[in-house]
């Protein structure tokens, strides 16, 4: 089968909540018609829908690629006082992409992060987080709302130029590529030609994105309906977010070819991209983690001598005397060999040594259990 020359690496789905309205099983096959090799998933903040995503692409035999369009505070995730102008200059965006098992283990990270510690308007993370936990991610500069476009748009080069060299130099390696789109947005256009510029001045790759958030052109309509709801205004009030044209649609890879002609480089990097993404996740199978268990001894004996232990003090309370004519203890040590065996034939004892440990600890802590 021959592949297309594009791959969509922007991309929101119903998942980034009341504002992509994209649906998995329709993206899959609009994929397949177009014979894309593989298709990213990129949501606002969240990573909701990356394992649902990547059973469904996977089964259709397209590449998944898992990421997410994150939200960059400008200074500490943890400052919100400095940025009391507002939502506007709270965060830029960030397209990150995941490579590898590594790169997962960091978005997911990242994403919990922003919302645990960084939460302002949106969960947000910082350069300070991203340099710790760039590893395995490739990174695109993102939309107009990105920190180099919205630097471009504002007028201020300079700023648009060392903001692209630190995202090069936390993702070292030709992991950083400046997103190159072409929406019928006015404004893109004079930033398309900067970040050409910026491009060359700085080495760094550029990509072509279409920043999908519905599949069809004619669906724009719908998520404008969508956006409303989500900034709870009407359509028809004047001061509401909206998209100003109706190109954010799933584009077939002749559509951008034909926008990207005189920009070979921009569509050859989905490939490349696409390609150096290879995630592979294991499904369906316990992921427990490892309970360490004091040396000389494996998870199923450790679990035995506490559990013996904790039936003699049992039995102690029960009675104290210690004389067991006629009190058939010997029942209660049958009755836990017989629960032992059937524990360490399903390989339940680290299960059971994690519980344990939870309990004992909200125990210890006061906290009530059961």
């Amino acid at each position: 089968m021959h592949h297309s020359n594009f791959v969509h690496l922007h991309l929101h789905t119903q998942y980034s909540l009341l504002d992509g309205a994209i649906r998995l099983d329709n993206l899959l096959k609009l994929a397949r018609n177009y014979k894309m090799p593989a298709v990213a998933v990129t949501d606002h903040g969240n990573m909701f829908g990356a394992v649902e995503f990547y059973k469904k692409a996977m089964k259709q035999g397209i590449k998944p690629i898992i990421g997410c369009e994150i939200y960059v505070a400008p200074g500490s995730r943890f400052d919100r006082a400095s940025q009391a102008r507002g939502a506007k200059e709270a965060f830029h965006h960030l397209i990150l992409l995941v490579k590898n098992i590594q790169g997962y283990k960091n978005l997911c990270r990242l994403v919990s992060a922003g919302y645990l510690e960084g939460f302002y308007y949106k969960p947000r993370v910082d350069k300070e987080l991203l340099r710790e936990c760039n590893e395995g991610l490739i990174a695109l500069s993102a939309c107009l709302h990105g920190e180099v476009a919205h630097r471009i748009a504002g007028g201020e080069f300079d700023k648009a130029l060392s903001a692209a060299s630190e995202y090069k130099e936390i993702f070292p390696d030709r992991r950083f590529f400046l997103e190159l789109q072409d929406n019928g947005i006015e404004e893109q256009r004079g930033v398309n030609s900067a970040l050409l510029e910026i491009g060359k001045r700085l080495d760094i790759p550029v990509v072509a994105t279409n920043d999908c958030h519905y599949l069809n052109k004619e669906d724009a309509r719908a998520h404008d309906v969508l956006v409303c709801i989500q900034t709870g205004k009407t359509v028809k009030s004047d001061d509401r977010l909206k998209f100003s044209t109706d190109e954010f649609y799933f584009k077939s890879p002749e559509e951008m070819e034909k926008a990207f002609a005189d920009c070979r480089e921009a569509l050859d990097s989905t490939i490349e991209i696409a390609e150096r993404c290879n995630l592979e996740l294991v499904l369906d199978e316990p992921q427990l983690p490892e309970f360490p268990v004091p040396e000389n001894s494996d998870v199923n004996t450790f679990l035995e001598s506490l559990a013996r232990e904790g039936l003699e003090r049992r039995l102690g309370d029960v009675n104290p005397g210690g004389n067991d004519e006629g009190t058939g203890v010997w029942h209660y040590y049958e009755r836990l060999e017989k629960e032992l065996n059937v524990i360490k034939r399903m390989g339940f004892s680290g299960y059971f040594l994690i519980v344990a440990d939870l309990i004992s600890h909200a125990r210890e802590g006061g906290i009530p259990v059961g």
